[in-house]
């Protein structure tokens, strides 16, 4: 890894900026890469990670994406993407800690495929989509069930502190196949395979997502939409499975890495805060 802002004050100081003017600042950041040397790269594994995108301007969720996820749920397969947002207050890095919170148990994990939009998108076509993408990430959309389900929207059982984990990098999208067609998703909860599923069986894939949501609201770089989760989560398993305190959920996608993360409780976080108080 290597911390363009130290080598250049070119580069603006935050990914949102730097994907605002993509071409330019990758051309830029490729000149310094090659002429970077070896001691100026510092190790990922040493470093905390926030969110690779903390502060987007939309995070957008897809629901019932997969075919086989949206049976496990009894849910009819959908003709039009079902949608909710994400808060940034929701959102954690690759290595911090999942937190289960207080109120409820039903903790579950959903291994999904984060898309990063790089250009201004309004009306945009199928066709023409993918050249809006800068690029793609990872994403686990940690929901708590129980709160899922108190109403007939989404929002409240996936927006708890500390549900989001997001990263642990961002692939730019002309080191991927298009719209990451083909590529493997798998999730493991200490170790064990509970996901795992090519994108190629989204219901609705990157390119006509990303038009369909340019029809409603215009999409500006920085902006994430989460393209949803196949099937094998732990509410649609008998006995169903849970995340816990101790746990480490992992998640991989083909070309992007593995977004890993300990599960802790909510408790513990207030403890902690407490102390260094």
């Amino acid at each position: 890894m290597l911390d363009l802002g130290a080598k250049s004050d070119a580069f603006p100081p935050s990914l949102m900026g730097f994907i605002a003017n993509a071409a330019v600042n990758l051309s830029r950041a490729q000149a310094e890469i090659d002429r970077a040397a070896e001691t100026d790269f510092i190790d990922a594994a040493t470093l905390d990670l926030a969110p690779v995108l903390g502060n987007p301007g939309k995070f957008i969720c897809l629901g019932l994406n997969f075919k086989d996820h949206a049976a496990e749920g009894g849910f009819d397969i959908p003709d039009y993407p079902a949608l909710f947002m994400r808060a940034d207050s929701s959102l954690i890095g690759s290595g911090s800690p999942l937190v289960r919170p207080v109120v409820s148990e039903t903790f579950d994990y959903e291994a999904e495929l984060a898309v990063v939009i790089g250009e201004t998108a309004r009306h945009v076509s199928e066709e023409t989509a993918l050249s809006h993408v800068f690029g793609y990430s990872i994403f686990n959309d940690a929901s708590v069930r129980e709160y899922q389900r108190k109403t007939a929207q989404w929002t409240a059982g996936k927006n708890f502190d500390g549900t989001g984990a997001f990263g642990p990098a961002i692939v730019t999208a002309d080191d991927l196949p298009p719209g990451m067609a083909e590529m493997r998703i798998q999730s493991r909860l200490n170790g064990k395979v509970l996901q795992d599923s090519s994108l190629s069986d989204m219901i609705f894939p990157v390119a006509e997502t990303v038009s369909i949501l340019s029809q409603i609201m215009t999409l500006y770089p920085g902006d994430v939409i989460a393209m949803g989760t196949p099937a094998g989560v732990g509410h649609a398993r008998r006995p169903q499975l849970w995340m816990k305190p101790g746990d480490t959920c992992e998640v991989e996608i083909e070309g992007l890495g593995v977004l890993r993360n300990p599960v802790i409780d909510e408790s513990a976080v207030a403890a902690s805060s407490q102390a260094a108080e």
